[in-house]
């Protein structure tokens, strides 16, 4: 039998692993808080499975699933937006080194000027508790916080470098190779793999976590879903916040 790799469903090992006590729960679907992120998941795409999500999501409510060959959703969900991207993790060559800059440790009390520097660069979803996902750092220049690169999933043995980004006006310094090289160090100094997704149309920064040793492990799907206006609930269950003990 095949075993498949973890990060083939990345969003369900973190869900099911390092982000367990954060997974809210229905079944055979797991998502993160909606304030925290949109991503949710499932451990296969049949009918079942399916339908735990869309009682997960709630009526309309709308989930954002990456992984490898999302297949078409059933009747009654509602397909937003769709588009390949690619999973890279660190290479055996190791990191490749860059000159350093000056960061600082980003919190909750950031974020208003997190979600402004986001908006202005959209370098993926973003929410007002994000944050709690794992270590965000920036660049601060003339008061202003104008670079970021932070941690987002978190499968057992890997961690995920996410909103990596920098404002139109200080790009060309070598910001988001430094912010991310500080990220990965970290993540390396824990024991554990460093990895990446990204949109196959954001060409620049791929070759950017290219030079720094990063390599494309596989191309994944993402799929934004509108969950179907009155998903039966048959089995009379509820939607739960709770430790996921899983097999992952």
């Amino acid at each position: 039998m095949t075993v498949a790799h973890p990060l083939d469903n990345a969003v369900w090992r973190s869900l099911t692993t390092g982000h367990g006590e954060l997974a809210e729960v229905h079944g055979r679907a797991r998502r993160y808080p909606p304030d925290v992120s949109p991503f949710a998941a499932v451990d296969g795409f049949d009918d079942e499975a399916w339908d735990d999500l869309a009682t997960l999501a709630g009526p309309g409510g709308r989930v954002v699933l990456f992984r490898d060959r999302i297949p078409s959703p059933p009747a009654g969900w509602r397909e937003l937006l769709r588009g390949p991207g690619h999973q890279l993790v660190l290479g055996a060559g190791g990191l490749q080194r860059v000159a350093p800059v000056d960061t600082v440790r980003l919190t909750e009390r950031d974020v208003p000027e997190i979600l402004a520097l986001v908006r202005a660069t959209e370098p993926g979803p973003f929410l007002d508790r994000t944050v709690t996902m794992g270590r965000y750092h920036g660049h601060v220049h003339g008061g202003r916080l104008v670079a970021m690169a932070g941690e987002r999933l978190h499968p057992a043995g890997f961690t995920e470098i996410s909103a990596v980004c920098t404002a139109a006006h200080a790009r060309g310094r070598g910001l988001a190779s430094a912010l991310t090289q500080h990220v990965a160090d970290a993540i390396l100094a824990r024991g554990e793999v460093p990895l990446l997704h990204v949109a196959s149309t954001n060409a620049g920064a791929q070759r950017v976590y290219e030079r720094l040793g990063f390599e494309q492990r596989r191309v994944v799907d993402f799929v934004a879903l509108a969950a179907p206006p009155d998903p039966a609930r048959a089995d009379g269950r509820e939607p739960s916040t709770q430790r996921n003990h899983a097999p992952a």
